[in-house]
């Protein structure tokens, strides 16, 4: 008998503790949250019941991350202490000091790979390959770039000390912080009569800045032009369009399908550049950069030289959420003028010109010389076959 009340009172304990379970679950899950959103009843279950501590914001973050991860390659989120970051970088411009870092192994601290000419960082004296060690009074050896960005970036015309290492001796720079305009598109004269136009991307004042290096070369002399969009991340449509526009004969440019299934369609007018053309791309050249290519090579009006690019197919549009966040979100399909989709597939060079990691590393920070660069001669002998 007294075992069969041990029982009962254990019976009775579980049956309790399954009561108050039971309970705690039809608070949030009763029948009237059962047209409620997944998520909605997720939140408020972890802020009614989990144990720990709950940062709701990080929370909201992850979960829009995984949201639009999900979708396809190109669609993303951007956080709400990101998204000023993000907007600078579409204007091409930004407020800081003007400079290209990347980790140095051996002094754990970030070798200078670029500093912007007529930047705050080329006036105070700062140098390629000077080794910053120090910002803002801190010594960042050991941090990660994002941590030396928050410290170097700041308010406009207010100052920053950096510590720099140079031939092994340490030098400070008071540097004022000040709104950076990015240089978009250069253009540089080569042997041979050539011109070579790159393009960094296709954001704010591509289309301006383009057009005037192409302007520019042309009056010095050039028979022919190179268009560099390696290492080119894409941009805006619109820009992309005008540089087509200015380039090609009248036909279409552009064409686009967006989730509605309305078709846009872009057109040339009929003056062009009647000059022999060549694109550089790589594995690196996105969106703007391959439909550029693309748009020449179909009216063969250029010869594509370099690497496999990317293959995307798919634009975005961004759209602010109420927190200050955003998201890019995939809302429709381009196609090249002769009605191809690049998606997943990307561009096949006719000159394929593969690069070993050192080399690419040098042409994304713009440190190989044109005479050393492999891709750049074989446009070079494909604009004037012997």
């Amino acid at each position: 008998m007294k075992v069969c009340w041990k029982i009962l009172s254990y019976v009775m304990t579980v049956l309790l503790t399954a009561a108050i379970t039971l309970t705690i679950c039809l608070i949030t899950f009763g029948p009237n949250s059962k047209g409620a959103n997944k998520l909605v009843q997720l939140e408020t279950l972890i802020g009614e019941c989990f144990i720990g501590e709950v940062d709701v914001s990080e929370m909201e973050d992850a979960a829009a991350i995984a949201m639009v991860e999900c979708l396809d390659r190109w669609s993303y989120y951007i956080p709400a202490d990101q998204y000023q970051a993000y907007q600078e970088q579409m204007d091409n411009a930004y407020v800081g000091v003007g400079i290209t870092i990347q980790l140095d192994e051996e002094s754990k601290g970030f070798r200078i790979k670029e500093v912007t000419p007529n930047g705050p960082a080329r006036e105070a004296g700062i140098q390629v390959d000077d080794i910053l060690i120090g910002a803002a009074g801190q010594d960042i050896r050991g941090m990660d770039t994002e941590g030396v960005a928050g410290l170097v970036k700041g308010k406009e015309n207010t100052k920053v000390e950096l510590t720099v290492l140079r031939d092994g001796e340490e030098k400070r720079f008071t540097v004022t912080r000040k709104k950076v305009a990015v240089t978009v598109a250069t253009g540089t004269m080569l042997d041979g009569g050539i011109g070579l136009v790159t393009i960094e991307n296709f954001d704010a004042r591509c289309a301006e800045e383009t057009i005037a290096a192409i302007d520019s070369l042309v009056e010095q002399g050039a028979t022919a032009i190179i268009f560099d969009v390696r290492n080119n991340p894409g941009g805006f449509a619109a820009e992309m369009v005008e540089i087509l526009d200015y380039l090609l004969p009248k036909g279409e440019l552009f064409r686009t399908v967006d989730y509605r299934d309305r078709e846009d369609v872009q057109m040339s007018d009929a003056k062009y550049l009647d000059l022999p053309m060549a694109v550089l791309v790589n594995r690196n050249s996105y969106s703007a950069a391959e439909f550029f290519a693309a748009a020449l090579n179909d009216y063969d009006a250029a010869v594509i030289v370099g690497e496999q690019t990317s293959g995307k197919g798919h634009f975005q549009n961004t759209f602010e959420l109420s927190d200050g966040s955003a998201v890019s979100l995939s809302v429709g399909k381009y196609f090249t003028p002769g009605g191809v989709s690049l998606e997943g597939v990307g561009i096949t060079p006719e000159v394929p010109v593969a690069v070993n990691e050192e080399t690419e590393a040098l042409i994304y920070y713009n440190q190989l010389p044109a005479a050393e660069d492999p891709q750049i001669q074989a446009a070079i002998a494909a604009l004037n076959p012997t």
